[in-house]
């Protein structure tokens, strides 16, 4: 079978490639732009990638061999609903689908049991750790992750292997294409306003999820913010366990909750005691873009939620204790203006925050642009008096190079992606 895949350098799309090729499959595809990941996944033999998205590159992969399986990312039709390769496959009837489907077909034909990771906050650190828990017990596993991590590719097919791991992404409904044997639900929080209108149908779906879950795990203040009744087959955690804090010893309070519901809900499919699994996630690596050191004293983290933000700055005063300034890069413009009201005092405990442009991606045109002055005027009077509206220039680089050297430690919350915050930060320090 002969799959192309569009947009094959995202974080979402790539990985499923580089799985499709591992299982098989004959793997093709295009992204709009060049990166160091296309160039990686051309050095793992797949090599009929092209960059620019056009009708006519699609027609000249069509031709030299026919195309089964259209594979795209959920932004594609967002992006431009007239896309010319969507129209190039439609008029062609070429079978089309978003990465959900295709991979249940890999699951079908591999007769692979799946366990997904979901929630708001903490699914790519949780699916990391239940990936590094396989790995080191030595059992074969595949897998699909949304960042690089240091002992695995960021998607593997394991010949032999029972189970799937996967990030099970709640954008676009993604996620309610499966029906998992163990979900691990690692926090919710209304996110994603343009798909989910009202917190009432973002909690919808997370009960349908877990709903279709054959087993489950979550904790209880999500069976509370859904309103769920919990049944013989889900499992449910407390966040105030004294053992979150007394077996596990990474940095970060919510690595020690991710650590806890991946021992947790995987012990009874590894056959190990969660303590024991615990001790093991003590020597968890950690992974790309989630309190990643770029330089010394200098961290790139993906926190774009509230939630996510809060999680971040405890574990930046956890390991440097009143010298945390931060760099706020926001994802989406569309977001800034959903959580602006939050935005309030998040930053109140830091010893200096600059705020550099949002990354835009999939936003609503009828939204102003909050530029970082204007998200600055939304903090607190005593956020502002140690607030910054900057740019990415020199004088920025100037000013953390002089944090850094005082002793400070620099927690950069970025969106990443090319000519994000994280991207430049790999170029300047």
């Amino acid at each position: 079978m002969h799959v192309y895949f569009s947009g094959i350098g995202g974080a979402g799309i790539g990985p499923l490639a580089l799985i499709a090729k591992q299982a098989g499959y004959e793997v093709s595809g295009s992204d709009a732009s060049d990166s160091s990941y296309l160039k990686y996944l051309i050095g793992q033999g797949i090599s009929d990638i092209h960059v620019g998205q056009t009708a006519e590159k699609l027609a000249e992969v069509h031709a030299r061999k026919p195309i089964d399986w259209f594979v795209y990312s959920s932004a594609l039709p967002k992006t431009d609903p007239n896309h010319p390769e969507l129209v190039y496959v439609k008029e062609n009837a070429i079978r089309i689908s978003k990465r959900d489907e295709f991979l249940n077909q890999i699951l079908t034909d591999k007769r692979l049991k799946l366990i997904a990771v979901a929630g708001t906050h903490g699914k790519t650190t949780t699916t990391a750790m239940a990936v590094w828990l396989f790995k080191q017990l030595g059992v074969p596993v595949s897998y699909s992750l949304g960042a690089k991590i240091s002992y695995g590719e960021m998607g593997e097919y394991t010949p032999g292997s029972e189970y799937f791991i996967y990030e099970a992404d709640e954008y676009d409904h993604n996620f309610l294409a499966f029906h998992p044997y163990m979900s691990l639900i690692t926090g919710i929080d209304w996110d994603h306003p343009d798909v989910y209108p009202s917190c009432e149908e973002y909690y919808k779906a997370f009960k349908d999820f877990i709903g279709q879950s054959e087993h489950a795990a979550l904790w209880q203040s999500d069976v509370q913010r859904l309103k769920h009744t919990p049944t013989d087959h889900q499992m449910v955690l407390s966040e105030d366990d004294p053992q979150i804090n007394s077996l596990l010893r990474l940095p970060g309070l919510v690595n020690r909750r991710d650590a806890w519901i991946a021992a947790n809900g995987l012990w009874p499919i590894l056959n190990k005691p969660a303590a024991e699994l615990a001790e093991k996630l003590n020597k968890f690596p950690g992974l790309a873009r989630r309190w990643e050191e770029i330089s010394p004293h200098i961290y790139s983290d993906y926190a774009h939620t509230p939630g996510k933000i809060r999680g971040a700055l405890q574990l930046a005063h956890e390991v440097a204790s009143d010298n945390v300034v931060v760099v706020y890069e926001g994802l989406h413009n569309l977001r800034q203006h959903f959580i602006k009201d939050e935005l309030k005092d998040l930053f109140d405990n830091v010893k200096q925050l600059y705020i550099v442009p949002s990354y835009l991606a999939r936003e609503d045109p009828n939204l102003p642009t909050l530029s970082p002055a204007d998200i600055k005027n939304l903090l607190s009077e005593k956020a502002q008096a140690k607030t910054t509206a900057a740019e990415l220039d020199e004088s920025l680089q100037q000013k953390i190079k002089d944090h850094t050297a005082k002793g400070d430690t620099v927690l950069c919350l970025s969106a990443g992606g090319a000519g994000s915050l994280d991207e430049w930060l790999r170029q300047n320090f």
